[in-house]
């Protein structure tokens, strides 16, 4: 009889054993932590991860994920302004402003581009142009977003009087379409400028 329950405490511990193997894990649990991982046979979509990235602040990130999101589409308007995007918050304008007209050129509807562009020239004072940006912009989007016509309200009265000291001096202009629509300072560019 001793024999038995000895078997049968085994065979539950087996069973218990087997049945944890079975279990999802962390990394799969309902209530993990971890994101699950890509099913057997996929990959990860780069401008889609370029996306993610951007929107959690990583910005040399993204650009390499955008890099290889060219390499395996090509530069279509999409990646050109992820690049473009991902440029101008690190404080590359320069190389921003060729991708984002790149990418307008292919794209001429192309809302997130013609805005982003339009940050970039508000950045290198040069606001008369950016208010023609800002208005392309605004109208490839029929009028739907704030943030496009805030930025175009903040162009139109820097254009007019850019040493303009009224109540709105501390509006800035923000990127729509790449992470979080938050300002760009030129704090925060000149802080993101690394050398070539």
């Amino acid at each position: 009889m001793k024999r038995s329950k000895r078997q049968a405490a085994w065979a539950m511990l087996a069973l218990l054993s087997l049945a944890a193997c079975g279990n999802a894990g962390l990394n799969r649990a309902a209530g993990g932590i971890y994101a699950p991982g890509l099913a057997s046979g996929q990959e990860a979509d780069p401008l889609e991860t370029g996306h993610r990235l951007m929107k959690s602040g990583e910005f040399q990130l993204a650009l390499d994920a955008y890099m290889r999101a060219a390499a395996k589409e090509g530069l279509t308007p999409d990646t050109l302004a992820g690049m473009g995007t991902a440029n101008l918050r690190l404080g590359r304008l320069g190389q921003a402003e060729d991708l984002l007209r790149r990418s307008v050129k292919e794209d001429p509807m192309f809302v997130s581009a013609w805005n982003n562009l339009g940050v970039l020239l508000m950045e290198q004072d040069k606001y008369g142009e950016a208010s023609e940006v800002f208005r392309r912009a605004y109208a490839a989007d029929s009028g739907n977003s704030d943030t496009i016509r805030d930025n175009l309200r903040t162009a139109l009265v820097r254009m007019d009087d850019p040493f303009y000291t009224g109540i709105n001096e501390t509006e800035e202009v923000r990127t729509v379409g790449y992470g979080e629509e938050r300002p760009l300072t030129a704090e925060e560019a000149l802080l993101a400028i690394e050398p070539l």
